[in-house]
């Protein structure tokens, strides 16, 4: 297909000196031109099929991921719940006192007290029970929102395609990054709380003021508390950031399918073209060569055109 035409020299003396005859000569090295051009745009185009097919499946393993995390801590947070019935149906749980909470918390030891401001925050989050608020989700483009919904209700592949034909991969990607930023957001707020109750459980062990009093079954109650709403937190993180790359899985494999499809027309279209070579090269031999000129022509024209479409609208 790309190697050199050469006409051989009984044709040439068979071919007018003339300008028809030079555009005779030259047709079929135009065909091929035009053929090895769009053999060239049909692999290209296999090729980013070939990749976007392999982004799709690392995406669709990052997702993986997500998604067992998402239930790894979804679990965790039931253990704690269930935990957490049995010491309430024993009775005797009550709401931890901040001044009591306190107390132990001045026997932490010296090296990992935290600083004061922090302690009294992660002290007051661990008796009230209550989480800084949080959006899982975050600020998130409607688009997004409304291709995530459609997937979680199972609408068919082709409304999830029209969705995400909207969305770019731009704005995909920017969501999934402010997604993992409040996982770090999160992470950053909860760490001292986790901090303080690991060493309050020393300060009880080690040296519990008053002696074996109910605190230590409310901090206990209160410790599961915490954990659980703190797994359920970071499971609907994950979940959301589970459902971001499924969504660019989803985006990755439409645009694989389409390129797909280029190479496909670019290769019919590089059939049409060689075909216009044989017809031309034949033209050269025959009594009759306006009308074989005349179809490689057509064959190569349609070949172009063909191709002009593919690229500007396929």
């Amino acid at each position: 297909m790309s190697s050199k035409l050469v006409i051989p020299d009984a044709l040439k003396t068979d071919v007018p000196e003339n300008k028809w005859g030079k555009v005779l000569a030259a047709t079929p090295v135009i065909m091929t031109v035009i053929a090895t051009l769009l053999a060239g745009l049909s692999s290209g185009e296999m090729t980013r099929a070939q990749y976007d097919r392999s982004l799709a499946a690392q995406l669709q393993s990052k997702a993986g991921d997500q998604w067992n995390y998402f239930q790894a801590k979804r679990l965790r947070a039931a253990l704690q719940r269930n935990t957490l019935d049995i010491l309430h149906s024993a009775g005797g749980i009550h709401r931890l006192n901040p001044d009591t909470l306190k107390t132990y918390a001045a026997f932490l030891h010296p090296s990992a007290k935290l600083q004061s401001v922090t302690q009294e925050t992660a002290l007051l989050t661990l008796a009230t029970g209550q989480l800084p608020d949080a959006d899982p989700a975050g600020p998130m483009p409607p688009r997004i929102l409304e291709a995530r919904d459609a997937i979680d209700s199972a609408q068919a592949d082709s409304e999830v395609a029209k969705l995400l034909s909207s969305i770019s991969p731009a704005d995909l990607e920017s969501s999934l990054q402010s997604a993992k930023k409040n996982v770090r957001e999160l992470d950053a707020v909860l760490r001292p709380v986790e901090a303080t109750i690991r060493e309050i459980e020393v300060a009880i062990a080690v040296k519990p003021p008053g002696g074996n009093d109910p605190f230590t079954r409310d901090f206990i109650a209160a410790r599961l508390d915490f954990a659980a709403q703190r797994y359920d937190l970071e499971s609907r993180q994950n979940q959301v950031i589970a459902q971001l790359y499924e969504l660019q899985v989803r985006q990755s494999n439409i645009s694989a399918e389409r390129h797909h499809r280029r190479s496909e027309r670019f290769f019919y279209g590089m059939l049409v073209a060689q075909m216009g070579v044989i017809i031309s090269t034949f033209s050269l031999a025959a009594r009759q060569r306006s009308i074989l000129w005349a179809l490689g022509a057509a064959a190569g024209v349609s070949a172009i055109a063909f191709a002009a479409y593919v690229y500007l609208f396929v």
